[in-house]
């Protein structure tokens, strides 16, 4: 793949048939997939040939390879100009995201009580492929608010607080979710799983905040240095996962029928007006809600757990997903037009001013959460005006690595003792679920987040640290 590097941190992929719009890449030189392992800057040539695609195949700093589209790939395609929208653009864990909570409690206080907390939380959070969850629905029409109401419904049955939707994207639920769409062996999936973590990546951190780069934003967002903080990572379990088969499988049928080619079947899509498009996009709403309501019961039984072992609640800072499509105005080429903006393994980082905002964040932007690997700090950062790739950023640090090769690669290590040599204290993990995800297997989240500040995508506030770590 043929690179023009535009500036330190951005590099081009010329348009050639069939790409539609060039490929950009957000990266720095270090940073950049191995084309012998990687196929990730393949398939942003692969995205660029998508039906109504405007501006380009973007890439954020910590992209890999993926299904259909890279992880850390976005791309917008204009609703109004034959615009498609491709569940491969979202992925199998639709609206996986982040939920980072606060302790008005600092980390030398936690120190004594930490043990506590850490077997308090493991006790309280189902994880793994089973089946238990914090909330055992009564019944499908429970359910079905669930995935209309998301977080909403939650608080309103007693698993939260106001501010949990005032800071909380889409203010706690996507309003078009359509429950009609999201077929029965999805909702059996679903059923037994709202209020769970499950395996791979997902992980609920406690944290505290080891610098602070923006005092103003920090104090506008909740933090301050040396607070202990909860960060939450998981996702829509196995009913996002069926949603996204079922709609991939569905859209690869019906694409000759809209003269629609695509260069891997894996970016099946649809226009974003048609009756597929539509059904997709509310099926995917409704995972969306279910997501969200999955990270507000995590939060409320951490709260719980906090409460009775130090005294002190959790306030949210922000929930944010990072693999969702979304309705949004843009302009292009100077006119306002809406655009399906497709973010996978990507945040939406919007800028201050912003009137999706809630009237305190405002001022200063929205909140983006980034977590890194296994046993490495994570990041807090912010919307900046003028961005490029449609007011996105990176999602995490992103792997170098499969599981097998990360497996392979510490077989005579201890993931675990390794981790509690730093004072990390670890619960419920299994030795080949730690292994998975060390470091060694991911980049170096630094340097993603240094490349998606050098790019002008978003701005450094804060950075944590783990204190100890509950996973499947």
């Amino acid at each position: 793949m043929d690179l023009v590097e535009e500036s330190p941190y951005r590099f081009r992929i010329d348009r050639h048939d069939p790409m539609r719009v060039p490929g950009v890449v957000f990266a720095s030189r270090a940073l950049l997939p191995d084309a012998g392992a990687d196929k990730s800057l393949e398939q942003v040539a692969n995205v660029a040939t998508l039906p109504g695609i405007v501006g380009a195949s973007y890439a954020m700093p910590d992209v890999h390879w993926g299904y259909g589209f890279p992880i850390g790939g976005v791309a917008a395609t204009d609703v109004e100009d034959g615009g498609v929208v491709s569940p491969g653009g979202v992925g199998f864990d639709i609206s996986c995201g982040v939920r980072l909570l606060t302790a008005d409690l600092d980390r030398s206080a936690l120190r004594p009580r930490l043990d506590a907390v850490m077997d308090g939380l493991s006790e309280s959070t189902p994880r793994g492929m089973g089946k238990g969850a914090v909330w055992h629905l009564t019944d499908g029409a429970e359910l079905d608010a669930v995935l209309r109401g998301g977080s909403r419904y939650a608080v309103e049955r007693g698993f939260g607080v106001q501010r949990d939707l005032d800071r909380c994207e889409d203010y706690g639920a996507v309003g078009d979710a359509n429950p009609a769409q999201v077929s029965e062996r999805a909702v059996e999936r679903g059923a037994r799983q709202v209020g769970s973590l499950g395996s791979g990546n997902h992980f609920l951190e406690v944290q505290a905040v080891e610098k602070v780069y923006d005092e103003a934003v920090a104090a506008a967002f909740g933090l301050r240095a040396g607070q202990v903080s909860v960060m939450i990572h998981c996702g829509s379990r196995g009913l996002g996962h069926q949603i996204c088969t079922d709609y991939v499988r569905g859209m690869e049928k019906v694409m000759p029928g809209y003269g629609i080619h695509v260069p891997d079947r894996q970016l099946a899509c649809a226009p974003v007006s048609s009756h597929e498009g539509r059904a997709y996009l509310g099926a995917m709403a409704a995972a969306a809600n279910y997501a969200r309501a999955n990270r507000q019961l995590l939060a409320h039984a951490a709260r719980r757990v906090f409460a009775r072992v130090t005294g002190c609640d959790l306030d949210l800072v922000y929930d944010i997903s990072h693999n969702l499509a979304k309705i949004e105005t843009h302009e292009v080429d100077g006119t306002p037009r809406p655009l399906c903006v497709h973010r996978k393994g990507a945040t939406r980082a919007l800028p201050p001013g912003h009137p999706d905002l809630p009237d305190d964040l405002r001022p200063v932007g929205q909140p983006v959460l980034i977590p890194g690997s296994m046993g490495t700090g994570s990041y807090v950062l912010t919307g900046v005006p003028g961005a490029p790739a449609w007011a996105s950023t990176c999602h995490g640090a992103g792997r170098v690595q499969s599981r097998k090769q990360a497996t392979k690669a510490v077989r005579g290590h201890d993931p675990r003792r390794e981790l509690e040599a730093q004072d990390i204290a670890v619960r419920g993990a299994s030795r080949k679920g730690l292994a998975e995800e060390m470091p060694a297997a991911y980049k170096d989240v630094a340097a993603v987040v240094a490349a998606a500040e050098g790019a002008g995508l978003c701005r450094k506030v804060a950075r944590l640290v783990p204190l100890g770590v509950v996973k499947g």
